[in-house]
């Protein structure tokens, strides 16, 4: 895995959304990662729900939330590495401006571990009637924790449809919003990248992503609506009806 996580996980380079969709934020709790993390860092625990609750005959899974960061994949790693063999699906929630290249990285950790993947949105049961520094507190251990999985009205943006690429099997739910953003180049360490460098690398960055899709089996052509995306500083939102053309879901089991 070491090589192929090497070829998206590049320094402190980070392609963010563009502004062009502003998702909900979620309100501010305390910071996981290192220096220059974001509060709002992508966290994963465990959650636990009744018969069928994510799916046939799947009842635990790994809730994803938050913005996708440089360390992310350290704690997606370390969470599976927490499983003792069982391959539980991920549910990805993921928001605010995440880096792209990282979000590649979670993916093909997916793809090497044999991991299912979905979007949608974990709710806790403990989480009720309490604020969102107390619910963190819950989650940050890593679960398990009783929830559900709720599946009207979920934001698939583009880093979550790199992190779904990776799973084996893929689901959206039905009335899931899958949104294409732009992308841009920074450095959360040196900000000022030169227009020069940045053209350079958003091509680098474009043939990069276009490997990682093919290699998912998901249509490349996410690509080119991405960069029509950035040329337009505007989104695309993908209908149903792209979902399967795309490769971006699977068939049902």
């Amino acid at each position: 895995m070491g090589g192929r996580l090497g070829r998206v996980v590049l320094g402190g380079l980070l392609m963010l959304a563009a502004a062009g969709h502003a998702q909900a934020q979620a309100p501010e709790r305390p910071a996981i990662g290192g220096i220059g993390s974001a509060a709002d860092a992508m966290i994963f625990y465990v959650a636990h729900g009744p018969a069928d609750a994510c799916g046939p005959g799947c009842s635990d899974w790994i809730a994803a939330e938050g913005t996708v960061q440089f360390d992310t994949f350290k704690r997606l790693i370390n969470i599976l590495d927490r499983q003792a063999g069982r391959k539980l699906p991920v549910v990805i929630n993921a928001r605010g401006q995440s880096s792209f290249n990282v979000a590649a990285s979670l993916g093909r950790i997916l793809r090497d571990r044999g991991i299912d993947a979905r979007a949608g949105i974990t709710e806790v049961e403990a989480c009720k009637g309490k604020s969102e520094a107390e619910c963190f507190a819950l989650k940050r251990p890593g679960g398990p924790l009783d929830a559900r999985e709720e599946v009207s009205g979920v934001v698939c943006d583009f880093a979550c449809v790199l992190m779904l690429a990776g799973g084996v099997h893929r689901s959206l739910p039905a009335d899931s919003h899958v949104v294409v953003t732009g992308m841009s180049i920074r450095n959360r360490l040196a900000p000022n990248v030169s227009e020069e460098r940045r053209v350079g690398l958003t091509a680098l960055y474009s043939k990069q992503f276009r490997m990682y899709l093919h290699d998912m089996g998901v249509d490349e052509t996410l690509i080119d609506i991405m960069e029509q995306s950035s040329a337009d500083h505007n989104y695309v939102e993908l209908p149903p009806s792209d979902w399967a053309r795309l490769h971006l879901v699977t068939p049902p089991i």
